[in-house]
């Protein structure tokens, strides 16, 4: 094998390997996960703050879900 066919077989490598990690960034399973730590955080922060906050924490929640999220 050949230096060139093992830059070939690399970068052929690298992208099935990108493409894997952006199929699992938008899978179903991240887009829960990361509804649950989103939720978690704002139901925190209104516990912490006596709900003085519920708008701007509802419109920050919002915004990390459209961020981090799939939907």
């Amino acid at each position: 094998m050949g230096i060139e066919d093992l830059g070939k077989k690399v970068g052929e490598f690298v992208m099935e390997q990108t493409e894997n990690a952006k199929e699992a960034l938008s899978s179903e399973k991240l887009e829960s996960v990361s509804d649950n730590v989103v939720d978690s955080a704002a139901d925190l922060a209104n516990k912490a703050t006596g709900n003085k906050f519920e708008d701007q924490i509802e419109d920050i929640r919002a915004s990390l879900d459209e961020q981090f999220g799939t939907e």
